[in-house]
């Protein structure tokens, strides 16, 4: 194998793992360090956040081979994903299979230099991860499914830092549940009419012609359960500001799937990356005021 065939695989593997397209990677990792900042009282153990950052892209990344390993028979009939790697035979199966598996390994490796308790739950994220593409087949609310797969590094989190997971990072996960529903129902309005072509089933499908409600009354839940959250932990004005400017991406986003065009749907789900780093950097406020001033 020459140098071009070399690096024209890297580029199908770099694909594959969808490394080019790292939103997955954010909307995976804002609530991760949401948690991780709460849990830590806003000096989390720098050792853990790198842990759980590394950890995130491995398992993304292995997530995307999983999900087109399970999908392999139908991307090549769908616009968006006709052009990846497997439907392509750029790469192989067996190649797919050994990826996911060398990913999965070394973030569980990672997660090895954590408690027990951390190590038990990373367990249970793997078999969300490696299950999700399956609920696309019989689930109406795939996304819900997501919504716990994405989210749960959240109680990942607090298991590290307390070795605990108390009421509030559920309550998280929760509002992290309606967040997946709302940005992955305006990435499903992408692809609806070609889901029901082959039998896919997703949000966008289910709400039907309430889509843009539903996915409003999703961001409406979010903000709210976060905003209890807020209220729970006593945070500062500051927090709530963060939640206000993520109130402004949703409404941004309504502007941008309210006509149910392909193209504005998929900015409005590559935005809500915006609305993650907007509770982030809320949170990131309101500790660097409590311990500073």
């Amino acid at each position: 194998m020459n140098f071009q065939q070399i690096a024209k695989k890297i580029n199908a593997y770099e694909r594959l793992m969808r490394l080019d397209k790292p939103i997955g990677i954010l909307l995976l990792l804002w609530p991760t360090l949401w948690a991780l900042l709460i849990a830590g009282n806003g000096k989390p153990d720098w050792i853990v956040v790198l842990i759980f950052v590394t950890g995130t892209v491995l398992m993304r990344s292995a997530g995307c081979v999983m999900n087109d390993i399970a999908d392999s028979q139908y991307d090549g009939l769908v616009e968006r994903t006709q052009h990846r790697p497997l439907p392509n035979n750029e790469v192989s199966k067996k190649e797919a299979y050994v990826l996911a598996l060398i990913l999965s390994l070394v973030a569980f490796g990672l997660v090895t230099l954590l408690n027990f308790l951390t190590v038990k739950l990373s367990i249970i994220a793997l078999f969300l991860a490696a299950t999700y593409p399956l609920t696309k087949r019989f689930f109406a609310l795939p996304q819900a499914y997501l919504g716990i797969a994405f989210g749960f590094g959240i109680p990942m989190a607090f298991a590290a830092i307390h070795d605990h997971v108390p009421p509030v990072a559920w309550l998280m996960l929760l509002a992290n549940v309606f967040w997946a529903i709302a940005y992955d129902t305006a990435y499903a309005m992408v692809d609806r009419e070609d889901d029901v072509k082959i039998g896919i089933r997703s949000s966008a499908i289910t709400f039907g012609r309430y889509d843009v409600l539903a996915v409003m009354v999703c961001y409406a839940m979010t903000i709210g359960l976060l905003a209890v959250v807020g209220y729970q932990l006593q945070m500062s004005l500051l927090y709530y500001f963060g939640l206000f400017f993520a109130s402004g991406v949703a409404a941004y986003h309504y502007s941008l799937i309210r006509l149910r065009d392909r193209v504005a749907c998929f900015k409005a789900f590559l935005s809500n990356n915006w609305l993650g780093a907007s509770v982030f950097f809320g949170l990131l406020a309101h500790y660097l005021m409590s311990l500073y001033f």
